[in-house]
């Protein structure tokens, strides 16, 4: 997705250019979808939602978001909060119903393909961040958007405005922290 290309489309969009939303969205589609799918390959091979109807989902959900879109940054910020709340909301759903349990494989380890992952229950994962959030909210923003967002470090760093070196130390801790609550042993 080219930056330049996606933010001038974006604020055009954001001063009611429905041509520029239109021209936009095969683009911002096919990065959502990238992104969905490498997300979901960490998770259970059973797992019942794919990647175009995460997408698909997040997609509706941007189009009537009214938000005032300044860059391509912040709009995949935006769009990691979106699949953040469609994985949780069929998570829970998931929970509701005895043969899935609800269970997702998530993993906090940027090491996928080296280190087998555990198996993390995505709503005990959503309220971990939320109380992470609770006593640092940039560091839950961070793992946010790394973990549902996909964003690198750099991507990170540009959507919050912080340099790549504080962003990988807020990663890090955030990581620590995460691995504690999933243990039940993270300070409150």
């Amino acid at each position: 997705m080219a930056t330049r290309d996606v933010t001038t489309m974006l604020r055009a969009w954001t001063d009611g250019d429905l041509l520029a939303r239109d021209e936009l969205m095969p683009l911002v589609y096919a990065e959502l979808h990238r992104r969905a799918a490498a997300y979901l390959r960490r998770e259970r091979p059973d797992h019942t939602l794919q990647p175009t109807a995460l997408v698909n989902e997040a997609y509706l959900r941007l189009i009537d978001q009214r938000v005032a879109w300044q860059n391509r940054a912040q709009f995949l910020g935006v769009a990691a909060q979106m699949m953040r709340r469609i994985l949780v909301d069929h998570a829970r759903r998931g929970k509701m119903n005895k043969r899935s349990g609800g269970w997702v494989r998530v993993t906090l380890d940027e090491r996928v393909a080296e280190v087998p992952a555990p198996d993390v229950d995505l709503l005990v994962l959503d309220g971990a961040l939320t109380r992470l959030a609770a006593f640092d909210a940039r560091k839950s923003q961070i793992a946010e958007l790394r973990f549902f967002g996909g964003l690198s470090l750099r991507e990170t760093a540009h959507v919050l405005g912080l340099s790549i070196a504080t962003v990988e130390r807020d990663w890090q801790a955030a990581r620590a922290w995460l691995y504690a609550a999933l243990k039940g042993t993270a300070p409150e």
